[in-house]
């Protein structure tokens, strides 16, 4: 597995550039995998009677959502809802048992190997997620990512969460000013890969864009 620089708390990381390689964005859910892995991880780690019971305390934010399509608003609240007050180091452990198991069932074969032709030809390839970067580092290190750019949680003075962002969600624009913060205001992205509208200016300042390439199943 590749050596990782960690570059923040939140779980993101980034190597450092080699001198004219090539940066490759991946969205992750829906692009990298067949379905939303945060949704999955909540899902499994709070258990069948928690999760009903969350998902009827979120009605008052689902029907915010459906109002205004505000995804980071209503992530924020499934957040508080299921790991506020969980420290750190059992969110870590978490995810990484989740990983685990949902890998198999998970990620697109065809954007495996798109994946892997890239790290071939020595891309630096930086995953740019709106999912929690911690709850996906599991993923990106199995993978052998050379970046990991996502939505940062926030924790207490006792390394407990919160239940709020430490960033904006990272959607949109979004994933456009972190890929510059990480990268440099006149980043060019050799190819870019995404499947909604969230990723939509990412792909803009692709040279080749994929939207939607990736459609295999495990």
């Amino acid at each position: 597995m590749q050596q990782i620089s960690e570059v923040g708390a939140g779980g993101g990381f980034r190597q450092p550039l080699r001198p004219g390689q090539a940066i490759v964005a991946f969205d992750f859910d829906g692009t990298l995998t067949v379905r939303d892995s945060f949704t999955g991880f909540l899902r499994k780690r709070a258990g069948r009677r928690r999760w009903a019971l969350g998902l009827v305390r979120l009605a008052p934010a689902t029907a915010a959502y459906a109002r205004d399509r505000d995804r980071g608003a209503i992530k924020a609240a499934a957040v508080k809802e299921f790991l506020e007050g969980v420290s750190r180091s059992d969110l870590e452990a978490d995810a990484e048992a989740y990983a685990v198991r949902a890998w198999r069932k998970l990620m697109r074969p065809d954007a495996l190997e798109t994946w892997n032709d890239w790290g071939q030809q020595g891309a630096h390839r930086v995953i740019v997620t709106a999912s929690p970067a911690l709850t996906v580092a599991p993923f990106a290190r199995r993978l052998g990512a050379e970046g990991l750019l996502g939505t940062d949680l926030t924790f207490d003075a006792d390394d407990r969460l919160t239940g709020a962002f430490e960033s904006p969600n990272c959607r949109g624009e979004e994933k456009v000013r972190r890929l510059r913060a990480a990268y440099g205001p006149a980043l060019r992205l050799a190819a870019a890969y995404g499947d909604t509208s969230g990723d939509a200016e990412m792909l803009a300042i692709a040279e080749r864009p994929g939207f939607r390439v990736f459609r295999e199943r495990p």
